[in-house]
């Protein structure tokens, strides 16, 4: 995937499918260290996510928490399905309409048409799993400034 590789700056987070946000947020905290420093509820995805960081790292790789709305939403489907868990890699990239158009010009598959609003009021788009090994890859651009 050379025409992909110039867009593609680091692992933004990795997204973990959580039954109770409350209960996953304080094992985070509470036993691995990690801080809060976002939390949102997005409606259109029906969830609530929290982004979680090691202390100090103020733009490095996250954990991101997901939390379904209900039990007819992406994570909610997910949980039921395969339980909590692992459920997306988070790829940053500079310029996500340039990634997705090199993704497609691979032949590869993206989920949506256009990008998406995701965490953060960054853009967003998703990588098939079918076409990455079965992982469900999500491509970031943050917003700029980052909130």
């Amino acid at each position: 995937m050379d025409e992909l590789k110039p867009f593609v700056t680091g692992i933004d987070h990795v997204g973990i499918a959580v039954p109770d946000m409350d209960e996953a947020i304080a094992f985070y905290r509470d036993v691995l260290g990690l801080e809060l420093y976002h939390e949102e509820t997005n409606e259109s995805q029906g969830v609530r996510e929290a982004m979680m960081r090691a202390p100090g790292d103020t733009g490095g790789t996250a954990v991101q928490l997901l939390a379904p709305l209900g039990p007819d939403t992406t994570i909610g489907k997910f949980l039921a399905r395969r339980g909590p868990g692992v459920q997306q890699v988070a790829y940053r990239v500079t310029d996500i309409d340039a990634a997705t158009d090199a993704l497609r010009a691979k032949g590869l598959r993206v989920m949506f048409e256009e990008s998406g609003i995701g965490t953060a009021e960054s853009r967003v788009n998703f990588l098939h799993p079918k076409d990455a090994g079965g992982v469900l890859i999500e491509l970031v651009e943050p917003a700029v400034p980052p909130r």
